[in-house]
């Protein structure tokens, strides 16, 4: 269902803002478009299934927000172009890009791994947020401003035994942000990245069932709900984000957490 003002965490108003949110079919998409919505925000969800963002869509607008959906392989440079073609044509402008597409398959060794599928992890994982940053960024700049959240990852820190696909396309999709920022801050448009930890998701379910490294061990209890990385979606597009672009916001920390209004302990 689509969520209400009054569950909100957060004191923000994105009305008359519009928002393009990318791999919003479930997860930490679909919850970043009805907490987005929820705070106003007129939100155009893709995925690769029309369906599955038809529905989404179809929910939010019957609990009163405004919402569209479209088809985005974020692979397909000529795809997102569409896409964001399709959000100029119903809202005006894209206030918010939200890169939340991503795949963490092939879970494999290296020595192991599947060359077409680790390819299609770098083409949707980094390549993809290049493609929908220089889809939009245009369109941002000629508006006089806007904000980008990519979807980070402790990952792009990290060196994951079975995570060679997952670690280096995340490191350089933060890359991606630090030089974005510093390109384009003097526009009036923020980029910056959300390390959200690790998220109750199907996403999750598949790493926690590959048993590959240490991350498939934890206990499910360890992870946040998507719609707590909604929340940090939310804050960075907000007021409170100013003061962390170009780097990764993260909710595994204490602080972080009490930015954006959410409980320090995960049973909260």
């Amino acid at each position: 269902m689509f969520w209400g003002r009054s569950k909100m965490l957060q004191h923000l108003d994105f009305t008359g803002k519009s928002a393009l949110i990318m791999g919003a079919s479930r997860g930490i998409g679909l919850a970043t478009a009805k907490t987005l919505a929820a705070y106003g925000a007129s939100v155009t969800l893709t995925a690769r299934s029309y369906e599955s963002v038809a529905a989404a869509a179809g929910d939010i607008t019957a609990g009163g927000g405004r919402a569209w959906a479209q088809v985005c392989d974020v692979s397909q440079y000529t795809s997102v172009q569409s896409a964001v073609a399709a959000c100029l044509a119903t809202t005006g402008k894209i206030d918010f890009l939200i890169n939340n597409a991503g795949v963490i398959e092939p879970l494999s060794h290296l020595i192991e791994s599947d060359p077409v599928e680790w390819t299609q992890a770098a083409d949707i994982n980094f390549k993809g947020v290049y493609y929908c940053m220089r889809a939009a960024l245009p369109h941002m700049r000629e508006d006089g401003g806007g904000i980008v959240v990519n979807i980070s990852s402790g990952a792009a820190n990290s060196a994951l035994v079975g995570w060679s696909h997952y670690c280096s396309t995340k490191a350089a999709a933060k890359k991606l942000t630090e030089v974005a920022h510093k390109e384009l801050r003097q526009h009036n448009i923020r980029v910056v990245g959300l390390s959200p930890g690790t998220v109750a998701t199907d996403f999750m379910a598949k790493i926690r069932d590959s048993k590959i490294n240490a991350v498939s061990d934890l206990d499910w209890s360890n992870h946040i709900p998507p719609h707590w990385a909604a929340e940090a979606v939310a804050f960075l597009c907000g007021d409170g984000g100013e003061a962390f672009a170009g780097t990764d916001f993260s909710i595994k920390t204490d602080e972080g957490r009490k930015l954006v209004g959410l409980p320090i302990n995960r049973s909260s």
